[in-house]
This record gives structure tokens, C-alpha cells and sequence, in this order.
């Protein structure tokens, strides 16, 4: 053993801890070849992607300076990349910084300045971005870790997209043990990040081979005892009678049981269509349909989990059923007899559901038999992990890892919590380690002796990314159980393929990644062209953004006479030429991390600010201005905004309205479902939001965006029309119309250019018009404190009854209102208690 160390070779790089990255061929190829292009890295998980990262990032900071950037999904996986580039680098710990939504904004904006590499998670990246904390321009090395995940609207696509137009020396790496499920899907990926080449190592090659073991997987076949099979057979009768039904409304031809995911969707897409023809049968379908599905998860839960599963998830549905506004759906299923049978017999079954019994056996095998060290075992449900914890708990020590977000019934886990339970896990503090799907994603869980499925995975990436876990060091095993004659079969046959054609993907792509090259250049560059630019500082990448250069007299018009003239075409032109040259970086907030709702990065940063955050598409922070309240970053309006010449966005978490865009006009946005469920539900809540704005803004405007307003529900067409008058004449609001978001965004930019260019007004973000009651000033004086928002100042006020009272409450009383916790608390009194600096 001591011969072989003393054989290792390291690599020699003056930005390296020396004798720490051990020089593996295939890493520094890939390095090598990284930083010549923006680069996608396919590599088996365990092997080092995120060291092929850091030897890019120490080559680009030591040849050309600048920042580099790591974006990570998740809150733990960020964090355990910090903790090892503090190892690897010779830089100071405190020029590495990390950036997840528990860092207040104006903290992260400084921290970006002072930082030679950050760490952190795309949401609250994304969220900076649209605020202007941060800028891009001078980061040379741009990382996205699990980089599979830039589809969509994920925040990849938009920072990537950000990076090619502000960046000055932009290079990005993506890294993936499993990039996509085909070709077309990592074409998209490559696209999405500007990524122009392919690298892929796979356990063929020989460089790669001899740091890999062998990982063998066994698929156990287990059969369900009678009274589970009673249980299921039961719901089974009544989805056979919902899809009856279904069937009389000619959306299907079957009324089997287990009819596939797939025909569902087709099924729901039917009634939708039927719906938006005003066929009334398609809304009581509808309900059928939803409450199919729920019936079909209560089998899934009973076949494949476990009956305590079911039994709490049936809990969760009476308390549904129970409660205010609850669905037809839901009322009608734990009403119906075979439901409620099921329910019962769920009650009074006393025993385990074979899978229980058969991960104990498999343990003690490993573990004792086999002298084995760790397992982990991975389920789909937060509920059957809770079960398993408890079960296993009696012969092994073992814990539990789960998300972040509370579910009835389960509390979630802090980012301090999960990162305790893995240190504790990798120094063999306990054996068994029972995890939902939030440990699957590139998480330095340690090796494993065993992993096992509690069921099948159905999708290539979950399912490589699980195996990952073994095989890393040593011989591992990979066990799946299967239950005989459930949707476990399809899972197992459904994972079978997908895995064989995401290997064969990995294959081919490494025989061909120059054509993937040439295909990525002839079919993505006008993806590329968007993320760079024309040569002028404009964006070419969408028709959403006005154009914005080359036009001198194409801008607004400055106005001679007064303000309130007749406009001539020319006035709701949003173009312009504005001196984009400082800095813009007012400090502020931005909503949560966002993204990862199985890790709890969704969540609200926690922070807000009355002085908001400044977002421009240049640098000048005198562009015209669109506050944003900050629940609407969940559209992608603000990002749209973000990015147009000469526009800049503030984020607050604002009283009323959606949007301000001057101190007269302030915008509510209602879709064209969200309007008619108004009309539909009775919910009154639209109408007094705009009572409310109209009070605070002598021009407020309610955009109604979509298509189909009289067409998409059920609703006659004179109800539509009373809304729309009760708008226009009882709350002197104008009702606009867009066609969809981009069309939104562009009407935005018009108002806000017309209200501050032509018309010379400033922005407020509470409005101008005439005094408010005494406990509106109250909530206002209250809700100032520390950012915490109107929600959270009514519910101080109903507490302690005097904003003297809140003011001068210790912080234990305040820990006693709903809705505050021990942040909210702490901040209170740092507000109230603290010296006025000088």
C-alpha cells in the first residue's frame, strides 16, 4: 500500500494546494480540452466532473483574472463544492464564497466584489442578476454542475443566456453524469447553455476503467401477501367505474385500471379542448379525471410503498375533503363505499408490506453476513422513508434524508441538518442512510456497500445518478425491489430501457462528438448569436426585446409643451438611446433560491427591502425604471425586462399591484384563468386588490393576459362584461389586454417609457394619491421594520394591538406571532434595538 502512494503523481499548478489533486489522465484531458471552448463534460458519477471543473477554473483565474462562477442545484451539493475548492486551491477561504438564499442580498452583493470564485445556486443568481447585484462582465469561467437540468424555464437557461451577452471573455463548462434521455434532449442542453462541444468519458475507456469497480445489480422479485391485494383491488373497482365515465364522454376506450400515465395526459388534454369549446360535461370530467389520478397514486402507495404510505396519504385526503374550498374530487373519493373500504381494511392491516421484511434480510446480509459498512436506501416517498427510518431503527442505526419543505405530518430537514447527517454518514457514525430523491443529485454521499430501491426508477438520469452512489472505490451492489404484478413491472421495464439508451446515448456521443459539434454550430447559432450579441451591445435573441440600436431618432420623444398633450405615434415608441454607463448596483431584495422544490431552494430568501433592488440591461441606473413586486419573478416577465437596453427593475415585495411604473400607474396582472376563476369561485380578493391600488395610484391598469376570455370557461360572456365595466367604472382602472407574457413585458416597457421619458414623472413604489387611515400608517410604519411586508405587520398589530407595542416586544413574544419566526425576530430587534451609526 505504501508503495503504490508513494507512486501517485499530483497535478502542479501554482493556484493548487500542492499534493491534493491526484493527476488522473482523463480529468486533466478533459480539462485541457474545457478550456479551450465552451464545453459539456459527460463523466460517470464519482469520478471527478467537479475536479475537471476546478482545473479549468484555476487555468482561466491564473491566465486571465476575473471571477469564476459554480452554480449548483441545491444547498448541500453548494456547500460541499465550497468546502472542497477551499481545500484544492491555494486562494483564501474568504475569496471563496458561497451564495444560497440564507446570505441577506446586500450582504451577496458585497461579497460578489470582493470574490475571486463564487458558489452558489442558480435561483439566487438568477434573482441577483434581475436586481443588478451582481454583474457577469468580468466572470471568465462559468460552471453548471447537473447541468441536465437546463431546460425550460430552469434559471441555467436565463443566467447562460445573461452570461454570452455580458460577459467579456465568457467559457462555460456543463457537467452531467447523465445529460439527457437522447440526442435531441442534449442537443437542447447545449443549446440552452451555448455550449459548442462534447466530451465524453465513459467505464470503457481505459483511462477511466482503472479508478471504477464493478457495481452489480440484482432485481428482487417480491409477491404481495392477500390483504394488500384486497386493498388494492378495491380502488381498483373504482377507478374502472371513473374511467366509465370518462369513457361516455368519448375521451377514452379504455376502463382498465392500470391505463398508462401517457393515455391520462391524452385524456386531460381532451377535456381541455372540450372546455375551451364550452362543452359544460368537460368541467365534471374533468373532476373525474383528477380524482382518478388520486386513486391511482393510493394503488401505487399500497402496491409499491407501503400500507402506512397509504394510510397517511388517505389521512391527507379526509383532511382535504374537510376542509374549506375543498375539491369535488377529493369530497367524492373518501365518500365513495370501495374507498372507504379500502380505507378500513388499510386501518386493520397489522402487518408489513413485504418489501419491509426483504430490506431488513438484505441489510443484515450486507452489514452483518458481508461486513459491510453503509447502505443507502432510496424511495420516491417521504412518507415510506419516515416508516422505513422508524422499522430499520430496531436493528440498525440508522437516519433519515429528506428535503427541506415541511409535509404534513414530516418535518423537512435544514441545509445545516442534511449536511450534520452526511458528515455523520461518512464518518461512519451510522449505518443506514434512508433518502428521498434529494441525495440522488451529484451529492458527495460517501461509497456504499449496498444501494438499494425500495422500487424501480423510471427515468435514465435518476436512475444512473442512484447507482452512482456504489461502485465508486470498491466492489458495490445495487439492489431493486420489484413487487410481481404492479406498476412496479412498468417502472422496471420502462428503467431497463431508458438506462440501455442512455448508455448506447453515451456511447454514440462519444463516437461522434465532433458531429454533435457541427450540429451544435449549424443548428444553434442563432442560439449563440443571442447569447452574444450583434457587435454593438444589442441583443438579437428574441422578438421580445424592442431593438434597441442603430436608430438615433427612433428613440422616445422628449416632450415640448405639456405633459398631458395629444401623444403623436411617435411618444409610444419604446425605443431610445440612454447614456448606459454606471453601475446600478442599489441593494435590495430578490425572492427565493427557487428551483429545486425538493430541496427547499423555492424558498424565500427571507428578505425584502422597501429600497428594492435595481436591475438594467446596460449599467446605468437611470434608465426608466419597472418596480416589480417580487412574486412575480415566478413569470418571466422580470427576467424579460431585465435584459431590454435601457430598462431597470426593482424588486420589492409591494403593497399593490404587480408592477409600478410611475407614482400614478401601478399594474395589476390577472391571466385569463386567474380572471375567470374569480367570476367563478365568487372570490372577491381581484376586486379589492384593485380597490386597493386604485386608492394608493390615480391610474391604476389591470392587464388581463391571454386569449380565449370569453371562450376559455364556462362563464357567460355578460358576467366577462360586468367584471370588465366594474373595473373600468367603479374602480376607474383601464382594463388592458395582452396575448401572453412577452406580450406583457412589451406593454410594460411602452407605459413605463411613456410615463418617465415622455412625460417626465418619477416612480413610486407607494403611490401618490391621498392620505391613508390610521391603520393603514400603522401597518405601513410596521411592516418598514426590517422588510417584513403587510401580511406580517397586520398580524403584529392583531397581536400586540400598538406599534409601540411592537416596537419595544422582546423577541420571545414575537416568536409567538403566526408568521414570524426566529429570522423575522432577530431582525426585528436589530432594527429597533441597534444604535444609528454615525
Amino acid at each position: 500500500m505504501a508503495e503504490a502512494a508513494a507512486e501517485t503523481e499530483y497535478v502542479d499548478h501554482p493556484l493548487l494546494v500542492e499534493g491534493f489533486i491526484e493527476d488522473r489522465r482523463y480529468q486533466t484531458d478533459l480539462a485541457a480540452t474545457a478550456r479551450g471552448g465552451h464545453t459539456l463534460v459527460c463523466l460517470p458519477t464519482g469520478l471527478g466532473k467537479t475536479t475537471v471543473s476546478l482545473l479549468v477554473t484555476a487555468h482561466r483565474l491564473y491566465e486571465t483574472g476575473g471571477t469564476a462562477l459554480f452554480l449548483a442545484p441545491t444547498k448541500p451539493l453548494v456547500q460541499q463544492h465550497a468546502d472542497f475548492y477551499r481545500e484544492a486551491l491555494d486562494v483564501a477561504d474568504e475569496e471563496i464564497v458561497v451564495f444560497t438564499g440564507e446570505v441577506r442580498p446586500d450582504d451577496r452583493a458585497e461579497l460578489w466584489d470582493s470574490a475571486s470564485i463564487v458558489i452558489a445556486t442558480p435561483q439566487v443568481v438568477e434573482n441577483d442578476l434581475v436586481g443588478n447585484r451582481i454583474s457577469l462582465a468580468e466572470v471568465t469561467h462559468l460552471t453548471f454542475d447537473e447541468c441536465h437540468r437546463a431546460t425550460g424555464d430552469y434559471a441555467y437557461v436565463y443566467i447562460a443566456e445573461r452570461y454570452h451577452a455580458d460577459a467579456a471573455d465568457p467559457l462555460v463548462t456543463g457537467m452531467s453524469a447523465s445529460p439527457g434521455g437522447d440526442r435531441e434532449e442534449i442537443t437542447t442542453v447545449c443549446e440552452n447553455l451555448g455550449i459548442d462541444r462534447v466530451e465524453v468519458m465513459t467505464e470503457d475507456d481505459a483511462d477511466v476503467g482503472e479508478y471504477t469497480h464493478d457495481t452489480d445489480v440484482q432485481w428482487e422479485r417480491i409477491d404481495l401477501p392477500e390483504p394488500i391485494i384486497e386493498i388494492r383491488d378495491a380502488l381498483n373497482e373504482v377507478i374502472t367505474d371513473r374511467l366509465e365515465s370518462l369513457k361516455e364522454l368519448g375521451v377514452t376506450n379504455t376502463t382498465q385500471p392500470d391505463v398508462s400515465q401517457k393515455d391520462l395526459n391524452r385524456m386531460r388534454g381532451e377535456l381541455q379542448r372540450m372546455m375551451d369549446g364550452g362543452d359544460s360535461d368537460a368541467y365534471t370530467g374533468m373532476s373525474v379525471h383528477a380524482e382518478v389520478m388520486k386513486l391511482r397514486r393510493a394503488v401505487e402507495l399500497v402496491e409499491t410503498q407501503s400500507v402506512e404510505a397509504l394510510r397517511r396519504y388517505f389521512e391527507r385526503q379526509r383532511n382535504a375533503a374537510r376542509s374549506s374550498g375543498a375539491s369535488k374530487a377529493s369530497q367524492r373519493m373518501v365518500a365513495e363505499p370501495k374507498v372507504r373500504e379500502a380505507m378500513h381494511k388499510a386501518e386493520n392491516f397489522d402487518d408489513l408490506h413485504p418489501k419491509f421484511r426483504r430490506t431488513r434480510v438484505l441489510l443484515a446480509q450486507t452489514l452483518g453476513i458481508g461486513g459491510g459498512e453503509r447502505v443507502i436506501v432510496f424511495t420516491e416517498s417521504r412518507d415510506t422513508a419516515e416508516a422505513l427510518t422508524e422499522f430499520l431503527s430496531a436493528s440498525f442505526d440508522t437516519r433519515r434524508f429528506v428535503g427541506q419543505g415541511d409535509k404534513e405530518g414530516s418535518d423537512g430537514m435544514t441545509q445545516k441538518q442534511q449536511q450534520e447527517t452526511l458528515d455523520a454518514f461518512r464518518a461512519g457514525e451510522f449505518e443506514v442512510l434512508v433518502s428521498t430523491s434529494v441525495a440522488e443529485e451529484g451529492l458527495d454521499v460517501p461509497e456504499v456497500d449496498l444501494v438499494l430501491f425500495f422500487e424501480p426508477v423510471p427515468t435514465a438520469i435518476r436512475s444512473i445518478q442512484r447507482k452512482g452512489r456504489t461502485g465508486r472505490q470498491a466492489e458495490g451492489e445495487v439492489v431493486v425491489l420489484l413487487a410481481n404484478d404492479t406498476r412496479d413491472e412498468a417502472f422496471f421495464w420502462i428503467s431497463r430501457r431508458r438506462e440501455k439508451e442512455m448508455e448506447e446515448e453515451l456511447r454514440t456521443l462519444k463516437g461522434v462528438a465532433d458531429e454533435i459539434g457541427d450540429e451544435l454550430d449549424d443548428g444553434g447559432q442563432a442560439g449563440l448569436e443571442a447569447f452574444e450579441g450583434d457587435g454593438d451591445g444589442t441583443e438579437t435573441g428574441g422578438d421580445a426585446a424592442p431593438d434597441s440600436g442603430g436608430d438615433d431618432d427612433g428613440g422616445s420623444t422628449t416632450a415640448t409643451g405639456s405633459t398631458e398633450s395629444q401623444p403623436g405615434l411617435t411618444d409610444f415608441d419604446p425605443r431610445g438611446d440612454p447614456d448606459d454607463d454606471g453601475d446600478g448596483d442599489r441593494d435590495g431584495d430578490a425572492p427565493g433560491d427557487g428551483g429545486d422544490s425538493t430541496d427547499g431552494d423555492a424558498a424565500s430568501d427571507g428578505e425584502s427591502t422597501d429600497d428594492g433592488v435595481v436591475a438594467t440591461a446596460g449599467t446605468d441606473a437611470e434608465g426608466t425604471e419597472v418596480v416589480i413586486d417580487q412574486r412575480e419573478l415566478e413569470s418571466t416577465i422580470a427576467r424579460d425586462l431585465s435584459t431590454r437596453e435601457g430598462i431597470t427593475t426593482r424588486l420589492e415585495t409591494l403593497e399593490v399591484g404587480d408592477y409600478v411604473l410611475s407614482d400614478r400607474v401601478a399594474v395589476e396582472r390577472k391571466s385569463v384563468a386567474d380572471f375567470l376563476d374569480t367570476l367563478v369561485g365568487g372570490d372577491r380578493s381581484m376586486f379589492e386588490q384593485i380597490r386597493d391600488t386604485a386608492r394608493a395610484y390615480a391610474r391604476p391598469v389591470v392587464i388581463i393576459e391571454g386569449e380565449d376570455l370569453y371562450g376559455e370557461r364556462n362563464v357567460h360572456p355578460n358576467a366577462v362584461r360586468g367584471a370588465l365595466s366594474s373595473l373600468a367604472i367603479d374602480f376607474d382602472a383601464s382594463v388592458l389586454r395582452t396575448e401572453d407574457e412577452a406580450d406583457t413585458a412589451d406593454l410594460l416597457e411602452v407605459i413605463a417609457r411613456r410615463e418617465q421619458e415622455t412625460n417626465d414623472r418619477e416612480v413610486s413604489a407607494h403611490g401618490e394619491k391621498g392620505a391613508k387611515t390610521l391603520a393603514e400608517q400603522q401597518e405601513y410604519v410596521v411592516s418598514s421594520i426590517a422588510d417584513i411586508g403587510p401580511v406580517t405587520s397586520r398580524a403584529l398589530l392583531e397581536h400586540f394591538g400598538t406599534v409601540e407595542a411592537v416596537m419595544t416586544a422582546r423577541e420571545e413574544d414575537l416568536l409567538e406571532v403566526s408568521g414570524v419566526g426566529q429570522v423575522t425576530a432577530d431582525r426585528i430587534r436589530e432594527v429597533v434595538g441597534s444604535d444609528y451609526p454615525e
